[in-house]
């Protein structure tokens, strides 16, 4: 269970709710964001190591015109997002820093509670250890210039993200707490977008904690102390790999999730 917070004043959890209202049936509102916040998870290793094989064995790119499509629409969407956010008074900016602008977690979500202000990490400076990654449909510039740099569509993406789905409930980097940011977050786009969220979020997730490069020769993951663990500062990245997971992943992916009855219930 995460709770929610608001930083800078910001009310998070009515901004999200409104996006998540544009994809309910007219007149209608969407799932409530207030309600996610209140779901446990339950993490299947099985799970996880399932969907990191399929990601692991899928191709980089999937060319058809549908799945572009779909990017497409992903992209319009997440720029909506990112509005909203800057509009709503939360400041958002490239890091132009060495290493990386937060600790963790918890560094980026109290950095911006008190700032008000979001650094990202930009994909120029690291977006997967393929020279193809230039040409994912998320890589393209979004027209969003800040500082002098122009985002690209996957910084957006991960700013939204960052903000949606960990500083609005207090979620962690493992993959516990990217379950849950996930969960929260796919909520706010339309349903014909989220297999590709999958696999932006979850399939990438679940390949850098419990892929098969990660696995002994037993298919056990092996843990701290054990021989052959790689701890995750020494993992790397996944490829940025384009396609849609398939319906029965994302049906199990939601399986997982219990929400917790509120006191009114």
């Amino acid at each position: 269970m995460v709770t929610e917070e608001r930083p800078a004043g910001v009310d998070l959890s009515s901004l999200a709710q409104r996006h998540a209202d544009q994809w309910a049936p007219a007149g209608g509102h969407g799932p409530s964001i207030a309600r996610l916040a209140r779901t446990a998870v339950r993490l299947d290793e099985d799970y996880c190591r399932t969907v990191a094989a399929h990601y692991d064995r899928a191709p980089i790119r999937g060319g058809d015109a549908g799945l572009r499509r779909r990017y497409d629409r992903l992209k319009r969407q997440n720029l909506r997002q990112f509005r909203s956010i800057v509009e709503a008074g939360i400041e958002i900016a490239p890091w132009l820093g060495e290493g990386q602008p937060y600790k963790g977690s918890r560094h980026l979500r109290e950095s911006v509670h008190r700032t008000g202000r979001l650094h990202v990490y930009l994909t120029s400076a690291g977006h997967g250890p393929s020279p193809a990654a230039g040409d994912h449909p998320l890589s393209g510039p979004s027209g969003v210039v800040v500082d002098g740099v122009e985002f690209c569509h996957n910084d957006l993406f991960r700013a939204v993200h960052d903000i949606f789905g960990h500083v609005m409930l207090g979620n962690g980097f493992g993959p516990k707490g990217e379950f849950l940011a996930a969960f929260c977050h796919m909520h706010t786009y339309s349903r014909d977008v989220r297999p590709i969220l999958f696999t932006e979020q979850i399939g990438q997730i679940c390949w850098f904690f419990y892929g098969p490069h990660l696995l002994d020769g037993a298919g056990r993951l092996p843990g701290p102390g054990d021989p052959g663990h790689l701890p995750p500062a020494r993992r790397p990245y996944p490829e940025q790999k384009v396609f849609a997971f398939p319906a029965r992943f994302l049906d199990a992916f939601t399986s997982l999730f219990q929400p917790e009855r509120s006191p009114d219930d």
